[in-house]
């Protein structure tokens, strides 16, 4: 796994595409491999277990909340973490830039920086910090979950209630993947709030 050292990677698509778990796997098998790793999710992330990262499928591993980048540095830095593995990283407090200076400066000092994250909001809007993590990542792996509506590969996190902020933290009971054409026709017909 030395191969890693110094480098970021990401694993992005909608809900329920198997983002987290495969962090979680990715996690595993650093720890296998004997790297001191660190598990960190964003204060927003209020799904599931405050001190873990969960994902759908009910697995989950013990992590830090962070309120933003600086809270991720000061973590890497006390726990002497050769990996950092971020969920939900499009919800860190920051600014996409200086998420990116920060990763590039714990990237420099030799880190992994494994991250998980939605590409888009519930109206088909890139998650900026995302958006920037894939330009400069070593490695990207788009995920894609099974559209509710017609079997194919989901595209969007569909919302199903009428909430309109950006962000609204939920799972089936407020969200449903989408393939593009689902997506359309449902808001083509201005059902929900695709």
């Amino acid at each position: 796994m030395h191969q890693y050292r110094g480098r970021l990677i990401l694993h992005t698509g909608s809900m329920f595409s198997g983002k987290t778990s495969s962090l979680e796997r990715e996690v595993k098998r650093f720890r296998i491999a004997g790297y001191n790793t660190l598990v960190l999710k964003p204060t927003l992330d209020t799904r599931f277990i405050h001190s873990a990262i969960t994902s759908h499928d009910n697995t989950s591993l013990e992590a830090v909340v962070v309120e933003d980048i600086d809270d991720v540095v000061e973590a890497a830095t006390r726990e002497k973490a050769d990996v950092l593995a971020i969920d939900e990283v499009q919800f860190l407090g920051d600014d996409a830039g200086s998420i990116l200076s920060a990763f590039d400066t714990l990237l420099d000092e030799g880190k992994t920086i494994v991250c998980a994250g939605l590409d888009m909001d519930y109206e088909a809007h890139p998650f900026e910090v995302v958006k920037e993590i894939m330009a400069v990542a070593d490695y990207v792996e788009k995920h894609h979950a099974v559209c509710a509506h017609c079997g194919s590969d989901g595209w969007v996190s569909h919302r199903t209630t009428k909430e309109s902020d950006r962000v609204v933290i939920g799972a089936t009971e407020k969200y449903e993947p989408l393939c593009r054409a689902c997506y359309k026709r449902l808001k083509n017909r201005g059902e929900g709030r695709a």
